[in-house]
């Protein structure tokens, strides 16, 4: 049976984020030709509301399973990452975030291969994030520990459950050999 899946923890953003957003977005604006053409209404109000929006679509939620992530205003972006999947979790803090007291929270994960082998997630100022890491870090050994006690678990004479699958192909192998024989 499937264990449901719990939410362990769902984490906060600090509110620098929205000041922070306004003027990382009000520096390209002096620096870029056209952002002075819009570097007004982003004074006059509109950095505000964007960045305000742009904070309360932050979410971030680790459940015994799985880490989802959304945010975005124009270019929305969910993701849920499997525990079991995470390859490694760090920090990122220039000078300008350790200014405003924030951090960038990395999650890689290891990929199927090809052009995008590895994936990542990023997170910016989340509240805690030393001690959410530690969560996910401490379920995803959970997950991984019960997904190894599942596989390893004997079937009573001693064989474990790989030995056991591989034995009834086997046999199936076997019978559909015969029946090639036969014909």
């Amino acid at each position: 049976m499937d264990n449901p899946t719990i939410v362990i923890k769902t984490a906060t953003f600090s509110p620098k984020v929205k000041t922070y957003i306004f003027l990382v977005v009000l520096w390209f604006l002096l620096i870029s030709v056209i952002g002075w053409i819009i570097l007004p209404f982003w004074l006059c109000g509109l950095g505000q509301w964007l960045s305000k929006k742009f904070y309360h679509t932050l979410k971030c939620e680790l459940t015994n399973k799985n880490l989802r992530f959304s945010k975005g205003l124009i270019l929305h972006i969910e993701k849920t990452i499997p525990l079991e999947n995470i390859q490694d979790i760090s920090f990122v803090g220039g000078p300008v975030l350790r200014a405003f007291g924030l951090t960038i929270v990395k999650v890689e994960t290891a990929g199927g291969g090809g052009a995008h082998a590895s994936n990542q997630m990023s997170m910016i100022g989340m509240d805690d994030s030393e001690i959410f890491k530690g969560l996910i870090l401490e379920y995803r050994e959970k997950l991984m520990k019960e997904k190894n006690r599942i596989v390893t678990v004997g079937s009573g004479g001693g064989e474990n459950l790989n030995e056991k699958i591989l034995v009834e192909i086997k046999n199936e192998l076997v019978e559909i050999k015969n029946i090639l024989n036969k014909k």
